[in-house]
């Protein structure tokens, strides 16, 4: 049966030095094989001490449970300052409570029907920049990574790909990606603040390039907003919510460092997963129609004005898409690992846990664990439905994380999935290429080595293009 590609495991024993490059180029081929059936790992540097941990109710411990004695690790952060600022995405403590109690209310469950014509338009777009690659062998990372960042853009600040800032800051950020390695020099080695980080001058460059892009838009927004002509998108709802606690809203430098993130974590985590589904579904050809056809039986039409254009009650018939992409994000979790650090002593099965010490917690290997999941490197939609399914969706499954730092972009990514993956499967197939398998490794997020190369063809067409019947 064929099974999705995996990265190698290394053997068990290497030297530090070899541990240490290997885990910078690509923190996923680093890990030994062990891990996937392991329920705690320790491993040791000269300068602290980490802890893999995969046994469900100590996962519970760190996020749910006991989350403040347990704050993101500034380590793996320390490499995306840069771009990132001082973003929900690296801070800590009553700061991020703050940023958090501003963010959260736009992302509400109710809030994001809201967001649903802009994400039809942006699947819509999609579809007719696909019709002209027809017949084309194509790299498909590359167009789900366009789709993921027009329906950031959309939804953020009511502008298409195509409008001028919105374009540059997507070409700065493919630059961006190119130059930033998944680790820095403070990923290993404990520097104090007022030494210098290292960064690669590109790497800089292109992250200042982003910064001042999205400081127009912002800016240009804020004005907007005094002015009383803001469209109602998720940027306006951001920047006019108070914090409940002191009334205050986000500063304008505030604001970009958290559009930095959303561009970050909305558009590179989407268009990962959506890329590593549609590979899926050209190896398992047989889901594939399942998809189309429950596609086929939805309204499609891409011509404005339609009378029978989707509203956000779509959603709920495309449950086998959700399923698909569901278990696409088990295999291939955008963001594979993340690190906590224990603010004080504990006791992890019977072993010391030093204060100081990196808690890491995989999705990756925790989603194929050996002794959670039924088949776990199978490919299974159906396995949602059962009791395994369900039990390990409770206690092995953090696609986005869970407890308090949950992303609170995950029901927005869930339906963003799915309602792209059923928009181009209604209107194309995707096939094998005769390139090789892509093999998983771990970038920004987790990314083929040598791209995802698909044929792409065309179901049906119309006057405006592929079109529903």
């Amino acid at each position: 049966m064929k099974r999705p590609p995996k990265p190698p495991a290394r053997a068990d024993k290497v030297s530090l030095l070899r541990y240490m490059a290997l885990f910078r180029r690509d923190i996923l081929s680093a890990q030994p094989a062990r891990l996937y059936r392991a329920w705690m790992a320790e491993f040791r540097t000269p300068f602290f001490r980490s802890f893999l941990v995969n046994q469900p109710d100590l996962v519970k411990e760190v996020l749910k449970a006991r989350p403040e004695d347990f704050p993101k690790s500034d380590r793996i952060g320390e490499g995306l300052r840069p771009l990132l600022g001082n973003s929900v995405f690296v801070t800590n403590g009553e700061t991020w409570k703050r940023q958090r109690r501003i963010i959260d209310p736009a992302f509400e469950g109710g809030k994001l029907r809201h967001s649903f014509p802009a994400m039809r338009a942006a699947a819509e777009s999609a579809v007719r920049r696909m019709a002209g690659r027809d017949g084309e062998v194509v790299e498909v990372e590359a167009e789900t990574s366009h789709a993921a960042a027009d329906v950031i853009f959309r939804t953020l600040f009511s502008i298409p790909i195509e409008h001028e800032i919105a374009a540059q800051v997507f070409s700065e950020f493919r630059h961006y990606q190119r130059s930033q390695p998944i680790l820095n020099l403070a990923a290993f080695v404990p520097l104090p603040r007022w030494m210098p980080r290292f960064f690669r001058r590109d790497t800089r460059r292109a992250a200042a390039t982003i910064r001042g892009l999205i400081t127009r838009l912002t800016a240009d927004r804020m004005a907007e907003i005094a002015a009383g002509q803001a469209p109602d998108d998720l940027a306006t709802k951001i920047m006019t919510t108070p914090d409940p606690h002191s009334g205050e809203t986000f500063t304008t430098e505030e604001m970009v460092d958290q559009v930095a993130i959303f561009f970050l974590a909305g558009h590179e985590t989407s268009a990962s997963a959506l890329a590593w589904t549609l590979y899926l579904m050209a190896l398992y050809p047989e889901w594939q129609e399942r998809l189309a056809e429950e596609a086929e039986c939805l309204p499609w039409l891409l011509s404005e004005g339609a009378e029978d254009t989707p509203d956000f009650g779509i959603m709920g018939q495309l449950r086998l898409s959700r399923d698909v992409f569901r278990e696409a994000l088990r295999l291939y979790p955008p963001v594979p690992m993340m690190v906590r650090e224990a603010q004080c002593p504990e006791r992890f099965r019977d072993r010391a846990v030093p204060k100081g010490s990196q808690i890491v917690l995989s999705p990756w290997h925790l989603h194929r664990h050996e002794r959670l999941w039924e088949r776990p490197d199978d490919f299974d939609p159906g396995r949602y439905g059962t009791e395994n399914g369900k039990q390990c969706v409770r206690d092995a499954y953090l696609p986005f994380s869970a407890g308090a730092r949950v992303c609170p972009g995950a029901g927005f990514a869930m339906v963003e999935g799915p309602l792209l993956l059923s928009y181009l499967l209604r209107h194309f197939r995707v096939e094998l290429s005769d390139r090789p398998a892509p093999v998983p490794v771990a970038h920004l997020t987790v990314r083929s080595d040598a791209g995802i190369w698909l044929k792409v063809s065309r179901r049906s067409s119309g006057p405006d293009g592929p079109s529903s019947r």
